[in-house]
């Protein structure tokens, strides 16, 4: 875990410096109070910081105050770290936010047992994360999860005008799958065909369950002949996938339908804009007889 260390006593940085690094944390030093908060406001900020109460350019209790006006992504545990011990000290400090507090000169096994507490609440928050943004089933992104990082990636497409494309995926006669093998085969088919979607896209491509056997995928960087060519590789690796069953020894073999649509970086589009022509495109898939990939026109 990425650790921020922060403290204009060079010698009391390198103490700390040691020993973190010897109890396996990644650190990052910062050797005034601006420097620090300018790493704590980067988008790969630290999940833990210590902080020293008395720094130059700002204050420990002043970054902490600042932190917690934040509408941060990710929980940024702070330790504060100061010679003052007086009670009335210890209280401001936990009130401009600070989660808690070691007095100099610190204790070794004190200050890596409150790491550790941090660590573990810092852990648990992103299981919780973890869990109410991931589809139980398939692993991907939750529908709620997926709009809210496709908008941000919307957004800074059209800021750097740069191309983005999107795919909606539907399986083929579902319901079919269900009521002939039953739910269990349908979710192990929804399982198959998910992992076959994350193998055949990008490194920086993600994808989410739109719905009950529909699947959505946001692509940034690539033009619509990009988007096409990732979706009809997609649609070739389901049609050509043999899903075994429960029973080890049949399989079965489905198809899906594909709607693509894009974004030019000089026609800015919303999201719902987007999200519209991909389900047409899909719409006309199946309409013209499934396992297709129709790519919406450009307007």
């Amino acid at each position: 875990m990425k650790v921020l260390i922060a403290d204009d006593d060079a010698l009391s940085r390198k103490i700390l410096q040691d020993a973190l690094l010897e109890w396996g944390y990644d650190i990052v030093v910062a050797r005034d109070g601006k420097e620090a908060w300018t790493i704590l406001e980067r988008a790969d900020r630290p999940n833990m910081a210590v902080l020293d109460w008395m720094m130059p350019g700002m204050y420990g209790v002043e970054i902490c105050s600042r932190l917690r006006t934040l509408n941060l992504t990710n929980y940024i545990y702070v330790i504060l770290l100061t010679a003052k011990n007086k009670r009335e000290d210890i209280i401001k400090g936990l009130e401009s936010g600070a989660d808690d507090y070691v007095i100099k000169p610190f204790n070794y096994e004190e200050l890596k047992l409150r790491l550790k507490i941090g660590r573990r609440i810092i852990e648990l928050e992103q299981n919780i994360m973890r869990l109410a943004n991931t589809d139980y089933l398939t692993g991907l992104l939750n529908r709620r999860a997926f709009l809210k990082r496709m908008t941000r990636e919307l957004e800074r497409c059209q800021r750097e005008r740069a191309h983005l494309g999107i795919i909606i995926m539907d399986i083929d006669q579902f319901k079919q799958i269900n009521d002939k093998y039953g739910h269990q085969v349908g979710d192990l088919v929804l399982q198959e065909v998910s992992a076959t979607l994350v193998n055949s896209c990008r490194g920086y491509d993600f994808s989410g369950r739109y719905g009950g056997e529909e699947f959505i995928l946001c692509l940034p960087g690539a033009d619509k002949w990009s988007t096409y060519q990732i979706a009809e590789r997609m649609r070739s690796s389901i049609e050509c996938q043999k899903i075994l069953l429960p029973d080890k020894k049949n399989y079965i073999k489905v198809t899906a339908s594909f709607g693509v649509a894009a974004m030019l970086p000089d026609q800015p589009k919303s999201l719902d804009e987007l999200i519209k022509q991909a389900d047409d495109a899909l719409y006309q898939a199946k309409n013209e007889g499934r396992n297709r990939v129709i790519m919406c026109p450009l307007n």
